[in-house]
């Protein structure tokens, strides 16, 4: 299904420049990673420009919040994606060429009314939130799609994706490794395409940018730029008033939040649960520990046979799960960016026990209440003694508060587009 929403309440103003806005997923609610991000770049821009947003929605369960964006949009169109026929689409890059990223989220339809919203709005401005929707307003080979080049284009990639292939493809071997690694080329090759074309190409931390950077001829490398996450810290708030879960352990628990059909989170959990769990019964029988989070894969499921595991599925407020913990994990072996679900442990003053991966772009070692480590031995120590005496005199969340509110971390990001007087 698609469907076009043009809201006529006091968001749209002739006051305001129109902006194109593409994002593979419905920013809201704003409930993980990528969305928390999209969200919040969605709320600043629209400050300055009325904002016509074109998006997928593959979560039946986002389809109630449309409405809710008319607080920010002049005009919403999102298309039903279904992740079968969306795999389908996928494989046809193999006949192409192309990264299966691409097909994947290539719908004419929403072709069609990107090409129409940019010009019945006149629009001279774009933003793109992640790689597979830049070929919207990408110019192709042999001079298709020429009159995008007119437009101020900017594209947040967040992470470096290409990358994330890579690593996955290091875990894997035969056919798996095969698969990819094409991947991992043929979307390098899309991102520095598309870096080449964009005014300016985002990422989610200076480390991440750098990353980017160094692989990009000099002449494109002054438009690579780390726009780091944020957290909303009033939401995030030990102080705050929590929904009542009924999930919520009533005995010393250990907590790890995410979206549980994300690949880095499902091997974060399955090396966890493998790796340092037994270690962690073997001294205190009754532990527990939850995996918090939405569409939990079948391998998480499975986790809930074990000993002192508890999956939620989707929670209505995840907080309780946090604040209410000893202490949150985020053993990650596979990353990229900046972990939401770090910031948010750290806004709740909670201790967390973290992989080197998990803490890259936060910087945070200095914090009391945060421990590092790649170890399953030394990973399990530092829970037990979390376990058995609760930790005092944290100072995550003013580690949060210093760094990371939105306010401070999208200050850079009208920077990256042109005033209207400057045309």
């Amino acid at each position: 299904m698609s469907d076009q929403i043009n809201f006529s309440n006091s968001n749209k103003s002739n006051n305001k420049e129109p902006l194109l806005y593409l994002c593979h997923r419905i920013p809201f609610p704003p409930n993980k990673g990528d969305k928390i991000r999209s969200f919040n770049i969605l709320k600043k821009l629209s400050e300055h420009y009325d904002i016509h947003l074109g998006c997928f929605i593959d979560d039946a369960f986002d389809k109630q919040y449309v409405g809710t964006l008319a607080k920010y949009c002049a005009s919403v169109f999102y298309l039903d994606q279904h992740k079968t026929i969306a795999k389908i689409k996928g494989l046809t890059g193999f006949l192409t060429n192309k990264a299966i990223t691409l097909p994947y989220y290539f719908d004419k339809r929403m072709q069609q009314w990107s090409n129409r919203t940019l010009a019945e709005h006149k629009i001279r401005k774009v933003f793109v939130y992640s790689s597979s929707m830049a070929q919207y307003v990408q110019s192709k080979s042999g001079g298709l799609g020429d009159e995008y080049n007119s437009l101020e284009r900017v594209i947040d990639f967040v992470d470096v994706d290409s990358d994330k292939w890579r690593q996955y493809a290091e875990k894997k071997s035969g056919i798996a490794k095969w698969f990819f690694n094409r991947e991992y080329k043929l979307l390098a090759r899309e991102e520095n395409a598309i870096c080449a074309q964009f005014t300016h190409s985002l990422f989610v931390s200076a480390d991440e940018a750098k990353l980017f950077r160094d692989n990009q001829p000099q002449a494109q490398q002054t438009k690579v730029h780390g726009v780091l996450n944020g957290v909303d810290v009033k939401f995030f708030d030990p102080g705050a008033d929590f929904s009542k879960e009924s999930l919520v352990p009533d005995v010393p628990f250990i907590s790890f939040t995410g979206a549980m059909d994300y690949w880095a989170n499902i091997d974060a959990v399955l090396w966890f649960v493998e790796q340092v769990w037994p270690l962690i019964l073997a001294k205190q029988p009754d532990a527990v520990f939850c995996i918090v989070g939405g569409n939990p894969s079948r391998e998480v499921s499975a986790l809930a046979n074990n000993k002192g595991i508890v999956v939620t599925g989707r929670v209505h407020d995840v907080r309780p799960f946090i604040e209410q913990a000893q202490c949150v994990v985020a053993p990650l072996q596979i990353a990229r960016g900046i972990q939401n679900k770090v910031l948010e442990a750290m806004s709740l003053n909670k201790a967390i026990v973290v992989t080197t991966m998990a803490m890259v772009g936060i910087n945070a070692e200095q914090s009391t209440g945060v421990i590092i480590t790649d170890d399953s031995n030394t990973y399990a120590q530092a829970c037990l003694a979390l376990l058995s005496e609760p930790p005092k005199a944290l100072t995550n969340r003013e580690w949060i508060l210093a760094h990371f509110t939105w306010q401070q971390t999208l200050q850079p990001l009208m920077n990256y587009f042109s005033t209207k007087e400057s045309h």
